[in-house]
């Protein structure tokens, strides 16, 4: 039985063209990243790939990148279940200030800490391992079972709450996950085994 499961970080967002912090705010896509979200539909529709199930967050731009995929594959009416466990990570009392004023207002090193450690959070939000602890329980009890089911599954999410499933898929560990990039409106595509381990895995940003 094949066992697909594809993993899909929203096109580019307002936010992330104007270098602010997004978190649980939720901007819309911009042109570039609506044509990233179609694009990806596209890379999904040349290697014949479909789907019978798509998860994604309470959050507009993955919901919309969603959509956009799958009328790229025709399918707009496929289930979908959105659900805040895949949430961007939230990044507290820095959310909306631009990355470079938050360097200049709490310094170069700091930012780095609160952007790149797996464990320390920013003020009033969430570090990358509080993220995984509300994404990992969510795989484990909503997704999984539907892949290991012979369900096609895609899942349009988030840079830091898609981290958290690919450390697991992939056993990285916390300085791995960290250098990992998930480019915007890049398809990942895994196949797993029926233990739900990775038997392949190719990234469509390559």
């Amino acid at each position: 039985m094949d066992h697909l499961l594809v993993l899909v970080r929203h096109g580019q967002s307002d936010w992330n063209l104007k270098n602010l912090f997004t978190g649980w705010k939720d901007p819309d896509l911009t042109e570039q990243g609506v044509e990233e979200a179609r694009a990806a539909g596209r890379k999904l529709k040349d290697m014949k790939l479909d789907f019978d199930i798509a998860f994604t967050s309470d959050l507009s731009r993955a919901q919309r990148t969603l959509r956009l995929i799958l009328e790229e594959l025709g399918h707009e009416d496929l289930e979908t279940i959105r659900n805040q466990a895949l949430n961007e990570r939230d990044y507290g009392d820095i959310t909306g200030m631009n990355k470079d004023e938050a360097r200049q207002k709490f310094g170069e090193e700091q930012v780095h800490i609160w952007r790149r450690s797996f464990d320390v959070p920013p003020p009033g939000g969430e570090s990358l391992k509080m993220t995984a602890e509300r994404v990992l329980p969510y795989y484990h009890s909503e997704i999984l079972p539907q892949v290991l089911a012979g369900k096609r599954v895609i899942v349009a999410a988030h840079g830091n709450s898609l981290r958290a499933l690919v450390m697991e898929l992939e056993g990285l560990t916390p300085d791995q996950i960290l250098q990992r990039e998930l480019a915007t409106g890049a398809p990942i595509v895994y196949r797993l085994t029926d233990e739900g381990t990775v038997a392949s895995v190719q990234d469509l940003a390559d």
